[in-house]
């Protein structure tokens, strides 16, 4: 009986040194001579991540490319979500972000290479969407820590590394893909096909001491969404009526082009250096076009109340309201460059030491734009037709539109009716400085704008001990200085026309046919997928940026944009100690952390005053800082025990943290006044005239002891099957909270006292964040690879990975329970493939529970909202002529993708009901043609 011997090539990117891969055997019982067989694609990442998964100290999970520039999904993010214990987050149709057992990716660790990795996000997470999937040759997801992990996370930590041209052997490979959203756009001036282009060179010089890679990568990506956004549902006598809507449709284009390169030197056996850097251009352009509509009750409108079913209005009509029609835009523009020197040397037989040094920036710039017009502006003569619509509630958008029964409906398609200017009364904010008329607010701009610096110093050094139980010792230094600053401008706009000299009235507006305005009109953006018809479509961000509106700076009204502009600084000191073992059955690590954190952030405290003589309400900004230094102490032990030759007991306890978000520990505060007599009369801080809000520079990091136990079997080089259970108590979480505080610094004489005889109290309550809340997460992971060889040798190519996670977890506080950001009780994920004689396919399928997230509010705020969970399903099919026996189209592939197959919606509705929905996203399936080869 003959064997058939499976040949893995050398391993790519960045494998742990030495690491070498066994080979694995198949009965043949047909061959009559050893064959040798090179395993490429699917199943050659899935040995490649599994290799890597045997042989770690520690419990984690991998993800590898099947070739260079050639991960198995077109990003790394929803590459990550299909491993055992993570979960993807889709934000506007893509996944971006990562939950780990639990953990959104702001108490996750994110490095590449090893080192910290800075985002272009608010925080410190990373939106994992805009690295590139073809810079990354693997991904490894550390679950259990380990001392010489200088960045921990309490979900844990991921480590996305790049290619090292001394590991392979020559490389020159182009991929091209074309790329098609299924769902075609609304909107006249965006596209729904893109594409993306990765050219990557690496090669070996000086008789193999020096080697240099490059990978150059461009990406126009569209992406579409069809948006159903409820206000509410206020209660009326017959039940809860559909409150009001501002729904939209969605066209965006992504465009980021990436520069990667890595140079090594080793001149000899002792010494090895290597410079790399990677610098990313990004700019995400969106439009919202919709209509915003208050409905019954609280649009002011008249309506019919229907049918009723379970103490819910199911249609209806409403009339005499004026519909704005919203031609809203985002740009998001983002830089980041990361350059990092890092050299090896062996001192003696015993002895080695490393350098690590990193310097990263990144800039991020978003101006979103909300714009407002309609048939004329607000309480003018010039003012045309209200709007009159039916409505009935449907499942699962919400709610479905048609025309009123009795009333017709103005032509919001006709560029000559339609006027640049608000048609609500908006205006009151800046009535003060607009001749007290209230309604000269024609859109609103947020141009928050972020800057990020991180550096970064590494010493360590190894001792190879080989002793009969302990094996090495590393000691190490890390110092890192990071600092993140915002500036959160925003302002109030004015639409050409309007006069504050005239009466309200007489004021007038634009049309799309007047000569200033029509080279922003695009045409006609189609609404029918929510019954709304169509409406006229204009380039609202262009007409921001070339000044057609006048601005108004709401820093003078709103004490939240000084109350949100604030620069964060840490300076890091660990000190660490590992020891790796190995005795009998017997290998793992133990180790300490010692961390020294001096942190310190600017911002400001503001106030909003009123002059008693006119009446006008500006801010008054008094500079404010904060601080703290503290010590922590993190130990680890990770113990795996071969019970077998391919069976894995591994049991690891550690103390682990995440540091807190960057704007909690903002040194802010933002101060609210009441002129309301009865408050300022009053003497209880709880009725208080003054109130606050504002971040904590004295925060410290979120921790938590955590134990695992997990059982490994490996049956073949690309089989395993695991099950892991884990604990992690939680013990300092960062809860919101009230305090009363002593507002007399900001008390101002003539303001905040006229025209009341007794004053009573400067005390009043401030909302900020202190460490208060304790928890848990409790889980358990099962997963696994079944290559479907093992039942017969005519399944061989075919395959299964499955993944299960079930969780269990939240914070108490006061007798109160609250979830954990990213924790979805259970998840589960899927993929069926097949591979052989070059022709492959897989699908795949991942779907969770419900959990909570967070979204963008009023001032593009933060704001918490239960995301209802997803299953999505993508498949892909390929063939590789050389593998298939195409010897002169060897190096080529071709391969189709589809993802969302399903057009997965994400859902949110009121807890206490379901059918009560408050967003309604589809964003179509999305297909991509790709094209790869190398040579």
């Amino acid at each position: 009986m003959n064997t058939k011997k499976l040949i893995l090539p050398s391993v790519i990117g960045c494998l742990a040194a030495g690491m070498t891969v066994a080979p694995a055997y198949a009965q043949d019982q047909e061959a009559g001579m050893l064959e040798e067989v090179v395993v490429t694609g699917i199943r050659r990442s899935l040995m490649n991540a599994i290799a890597i998964k045997e042989n770690s100290s520690s419990i984690v999970e991998v993800v590898s490319a099947e070739d260079i520039g050639k991960l198995p999904d077109t990003s790394i993010a929803e590459s990550l979500a299909r491993l055992p214990g993570l979960a993807g987050e889709r934000v506007n149709g893509r996944t971006s972000g990562i939950s780990v057992r639990g953990f959104n990716e702001d108490y996750v660790a994110t490095t590449m290479n090893g080192r910290e990795l800075l985002g272009i996000g608010d925080n410190r997470g990373v939106e994992y969407d805009l690295y590139p999937s073809e810079i990354i040759s693997d991904a490894v997801v550390y679950k259990t820590m380990q001392a010489d992990l200088v960045n921990q996370g309490l979900g844990g930590v991921v480590d996305l590394r790049t290619l090292r041209p001394l590991e392979n052997d020559r490389i020159i490979s182009f991929n091209g893909n074309y790329e098609v959203n299924g769902m075609e756009s609304a909107n006249p001036d965006y596209d729904d096909t893109g594409h993306r282009l990765a050219f990557t060179y690496s090669d070996t010089f000086a008789d193999d001491t020096m080697g240099f890679a490059v990978t150059l990568a461009s990406m126009e990506s569209p992406s579409q969404e069809e948006n159903v956004r409820i206000w509410g549902y206020p209660e009326i006598d017959q039940g809860f009526i559909f409150g009001g809507h501002d729904s939209y449709v969605r066209s965006a284009t992504m465009e980021r082009d990436t520069v990667s390169s890595v140079f090594q030197w080793e001149p000899n056996e002792d010494l090895s250096v290597t410079v790399d850097a990677l610098f990313i251009d990004f700019l995400e352009s969106k439009v919202f076009r919709g209509f915003e509509e208050g409905g019954p009750v609280w649009g002011g409108a008249n309506y019919t109340a229907g049918d009723v079913e379970d103490g819910l209005v199911m249609n209806g009509q409403f009339d005499g309201f004026h519909s704005v029609i919203r031609n809203d835009g985002e740009d998001k523009e983002g830089e980041l460059y990361t350059f990092g020197f890092n050299a090896e040397y062996q001192i003696n037989d015993t002895w080695s030491a490393e350098l690590d040094f990193a310097t990263s920036e990144s800039t991020k710039d978003l101006i979103n734009i909300e714009s407002y017009s309609g048939t004329g502006r607000a309480g003018t003569t010039q003012q045309g037709d209200p709007a009159a619509r039916a409505w009935q509630q449907v499942s699962p958008e919400g709610v479905m539109f048609s025309e009123h029964p009795t009333i017709d409906m103005p032509d919001y398609t006709d560029p000559a009716a339609i006027r640049l200017a608000g048609p609500q009364p908006w205006g009151g904010a800046i009535a003060q400085r607009m001749g007290g008329k209230d309604n000269a607010q024609d859109g609103f701009v947020n141009y928050p704008k972020f800057e990020e610096e991180l550096d970064t110093l590494r010493l360590s050094t190894t001792a190879a001990i080989n002793g009969d139980f302990f094996q090495s010792v590393e000691l190490g230094l890390n110092y890192s200085d990071r600092t993140k600053s915002k500036v959160n401008y925003g302002a109030f706009l004015v639409a050409p026309g309007f006069d504050a000299d005239e009466a309200r009235e007489d004021q007038t507006a634009l049309s799309f046919t007047d000569a200033a305005l029509e080279p922003y009109y695009v045409g006609t953006t189609n609404l029918s997928f929510l019954g709304l018809g169509g409406m006229v479509a204009y380039d609202g961000v262009g007409m921001y940026r070339d000044g057609v509106y006048t601005e108004i700076d709401a820093t003078e009204f709103e004490t939240a944009r000084l109350g949100d502009t604030y620069s964060v600084t840490e300076e890091v000191l660990t000190a660490y100690a590992k020891t790796d073992f190995e005795t009998g059955i017997l290998s793992g690590n133990f180790g300490v952390q010692i961390i020294d954190t001096d942190q310190s952030s600017n911002g400001f405290a503001s106030v909003a005053r009123e002059d008693d003589d006119t009446g006008l309400v500006s801010v008054v900004a008094t500079p404010v800082s904060g601080g703290d230094d503290y010590l922590k102490i993190l130990p680890s032990l990770n113990m795996n025990f071969q019970m077998t030759d391919n069976q894995i007991v591994r049991f690891a306890t550690a103390k682990t943290l995440s540091r807190a978000r960057m704007d909690d520990m903002r040194a802010n505060n933002t101060i609210n006044f009441s002129f309301d007599n009865g408050r300022r009369e009053s003497a209880d801080p709880e009725f208080s005239a003054w109130s606050g809000s504002g971040g904590n520079p004295n925060l410290r990091p979120l921790e938590a002891v955590q134990t695992d136990l997990s059982y490994e079997y490996y049956f073949t080089n690309d089989g395993y099957v695991a099950a892991s259970w884990f604990y992690k108590d939680l013990l300092n979480w960062h809860i919101s909270q009230d305090v009363i505080t002593d507002f007399e610094p900001y008390f101002i004489e003539g303001y905040h006292d006229a025209g009341v005889d007794n004053f009573q109290s400067f005390q009043g309550p401030t909302t900020s964040i202190a460490e208060l809340g304790k928890g848990k997460v409790e889980g358990i992971e099962l997963h696994g690879s079944l290559p479907f060889y093992t039942f017969s040798e005519t399944l061989d190519g075919f395959g299964l990975i499955a993944a299960a996670t079930f969780l269990d977890g939240s914070i108490e506080y006061d007798g109160e329970q609250q979830e954990i950001p990213g924790l979805s009780e259970e998840s589960y994920q899927l993929t069926v493939y097949y591979e052989k004689n070059g022709f492959e396919f897989r699908v795949s399928g991942r779907k969770r529970d419900e959990f909570l997230t967070e979204t963008r509010g009023l001032s593009l705020a933060l704001t918490p909202t239960t995301d209802q969970g997803s299953e999505l399903w993508d498949a892909q099919i390929g063939y590789d002529f050389g593998a298939g026996g195409f010897d002169s189209l060897d190096g080529l592939s071709v391969t189709l993708q589809a993802q969302n197959l399903t057009d997965e919606e994400t859902v949110a509705a009121a807890d206490e009901d379901p059918r009560r929905i408050t967003s309604y996203q589809t964003f179509g399936a999305n297909y991509l043609l790709g094209v790869n080869y190398q040579f």
